[in-house]
């Protein structure tokens, strides 16, 4: 068997036309260098425009001119009193404020939700009392704007109030992201109009120049790929649509 193999070899070796039982010739086409340029500056074009956009489109201003206005309200004050400067210039009959657990500090020993420290805040910016309602979330690791949304969402079907429209009050480049969850939430019935608050930690016309706006902007168009991509909510109305497993699972 040894000496058959070496023999084939021998045989290929002094007639080459043998290796076409083994081989065959194909025609390959490579870019040229003059190719290899223009793929550069294609993809280096396509690059800078994201970059130079990518702000503008994750933060959108795209109101719907609803009666109700949903403020996030884990925003900074720089941004809830920009909220407060939209509730004063739109005709709002309903204000509502959102968020979980605020972190427990000196100042707080007690868990306070975001949406009643929100509320108050407005409040004191001279935001009439009767106005605004908060509507707290529960404490979740996962999907809280998601869950913030069903929250609102079953506080008014218990409430009895039959919304159309609604519009959201959120942070910078998280707007486009809360848009597509809180539709999500209401169905396609509902229309949702969004608005994102300015960037107070950096400018939003130069995000990539600072550490703080490349990390924002990078992680927040990570987390919209991941949503629009892979996040698919649960039947409307069930315990895994809030908390993501069964009762079962989290009893065991």
């Amino acid at each position: 068997m040894i000496r058959l193999a070496g023999q084939l070899s021998i045989a290929c070796m002094l007639n080459p036309m043998r290796w076409s039982l083994f081989f065959r010739r194909r025609e390959v086409w490579i870019p040229t260098f003059r190719c290899w340029l223009f793929i550069l500056l294609v993809c280096s074009s396509a690059f800078i425009w994201v970059v130079w956009h990518v702000h503008d489109f994750l933060a959108p201003d795209q109101p719907v001119d609803a009666r109700l206005l949903v403020i996030e309200g884990w925003m900074t004050p720089d941004q809830l009193d920009q909220a407060a400067t939209r509730i004063r210039r739109g005709h709002y009959d309903l204000v509502i404020t959102t968020g979980g657990p605020a972190p427990v500090d000196l100042y707080r020993p007690e868990p306070v939700p975001y949406a009643e420290l929100a509320r108050d805040y407005l409040v004191r910016s001279g935001i009439t009392g009767s106005l605004v309602t908060a509507v707290p979330v529960p404490e979740s690791a996962q999907d809280r704007t998601y869950l913030s949304a069903v929250m609102v969402r079953e506080w008014l079907e218990k409430s009895g109030h039959n919304v159309e429209a609604l519009d959201v009050f959120s942070s910078g480049v998280h707007s486009r992201r809360t848009r597509k969850l809180y539709q999500l939430a209401f169905g396609p019935q509902t229309r949702i109009g969004i608005t994102g608050a300015r960037p107070t930690g950096y400018d939003p016309e130069s995000w990539w120049t600072t550490s703080t706006g490349a990390k924002t902007v990078i992680a927040e168009t990570m987390s919209w790929i991941w949503t629009v991509l892979f996040f698919r909510p649960s039947v409307r109305g069930s315990h895994e649509e809030k908390w993501g497993t069964p009762p079962s699972a989290t009893q065991s």
